[in-house]
């Protein structure tokens, strides 16, 4: 009998904090928490709107929900979310779709860790 392994992989993520703190300093604490709150939701909506994109084979609209994250990710600091955002976005305009599949799975893990890391960095009440 083989034994299967299983590989679960995990995405180290980083929140630039420098860049919160600039858009703390910008906005006042009220107006920058309403924004990092409003930016967390559309992210998370963005994420699995993306998933369910991808298992409709939309690479179309898959690639302008990827793109839209790469704003949002930059300007709360979740610059590893934007950057993954556009390796999806490479990967369907390079029309590879292995590559793809593993990206995406990719960006979730990393969207999902960095909400989670900005959620916990933060004193967020929604």
């Amino acid at each position: 009998m083989k034994q299967i392994t299983q590989i679960k992989p995990l995405e180290a993520v980083r929140v630039d904090h420098e860049r919160l703190g600039a858009l703390y300093t910008q906005l006042g604490e009220a107006s920058a928490e309403d924004v990092v709150c409003r930016a967390m939701e559309e992210l998370a909506l963005r994420l699995s709107h993306c998933d369910r994109l991808f298992r409709r084979s939309d690479w179309a609209e898959l690639r302008k929900s990827a793109r839209s994250l790469i704003a949002i990710a930059e300007q709360i600091g979740m610059s590893d979310v934007s950057r993954v955002a556009g390796h999806v976005t490479e990967c369907i305009d390079t029309e590879d779709d292995v590559a793809l599949a593993a990206t995406l799975q990719r960006l979730m893990r990393t969207g999902e860790g960095s909400l989670t890391a900005i959620w916990d960095s933060q004193d967020i009440t929604i």
